[in-house]
């Protein structure tokens, strides 16, 4: 059994451990990250019928929403994108936004290229699958056999049931009425929130990267377009940095970016 501290930090990917276990623990630890991703995906994929509500609303068409959710699969930028056009902006300032936003992706791959080790075509398709919930649950993962299989559960539930409700949402827009109502749109922040909670809990310099992220964010939403207040607000981890932290100031990043 390792030491605390030799499995390190709550979240850190460690090295897979090839001693002996008890084959019933052993079962558990490969069966809980694959239903932890299917219920979170299901979870969040339901807040799909509010985006394909709002795009119809929007002015898009069914075909249009359910596109941008099989293509570009980025459930906050394709809000930003909806409510751009929703407020009268033009497509380009919409998209613009929406890219900006989503890039933010891009950072969540740096930090799972060594987790998830994937090779040849298929990074491809770990790349369409890098979100705030898989991202999440696979870096809290204790090994990497743990994290890829919760990273892939976590994408083929949430991929299959975001695009179905979205096309539920822009199918019965009419009857839907206003997607905030529902209060759909809250689900993805709940869940990714419940998700990095335990780093949050596990220390001061954690919850002050969180907090500063948050603190930006909050400050330059009313005068930046969509996306950069959130990319800006990776900031926040300098704060680790400058502390002597640089190993904070990594696994943080991303989650201070939220």
């Amino acid at each position: 059994m390792a030491t605390p501290h030799e499995r390190g930090r709550p979240g850190d990917p460690v090295r897979d451990d090839t001693r002996a276990v008890h084959p019933g623990r052993k079962d558990a630890r490969a069966v809980r990250p694959v239903r932890d991703g299917i219920l979170l995906g299901l979870a969040v994929g339901i807040s799909g019928l509010a985006f394909g509500a709002a795009a119809v609303s929007a002015g898009l068409s069914v075909g249009q929403a359910s596109a941008l959710s099989l293509l570009a699969y980025t459930g906050a930028s394709q809000f930003a994108l909806a409510g751009a056009i929703a407020s009268g902006g033009s497509l380009l300032a919409g998209a613009t936004g929406a890219i900006l936003l989503g890039s933010r992706n891009a950072l969540y791959s740096l930090r799972l290229a060594d987790v998830l080790r994937v090779r040849g075509l298929a990074r491809l398709l770990a790349a369409q699958g890098v979100t705030d919930e898989s991202t999440a649950l696979a870096l809290a993962q204790p090994d990497p056999a743990a994290a890829r299989a919760g990273f892939g559960a976590t994408f083929a539930a949430l991929y299959l049931t975001w695009n179905a409700a979205t096309l539920a949402g822009a199918i019965g827009a009419g009857r839907v009425g206003s997607p905030a109502a529902l209060g759909l749109d809250v689900v993805g922040p709940a869940a990714f929130l419940a998700l990095i909670w335990p780093r949050l809990a596990s220390g001061g310099t954690e919850r002050a990267v969180a907090a500063g992220g948050a603190v930006i964010a909050l400050t330059l939403t009313p005068v930046l377009p969509p996306g950069a207040p959130v990319i800006l607000a990776s900031v926040a981890a300098l704060t680790a940095v400058l502390g002597g932290r640089p190993d904070v100031a990594r696994d943080t990043a991303t989650e201070a970016a939220q």
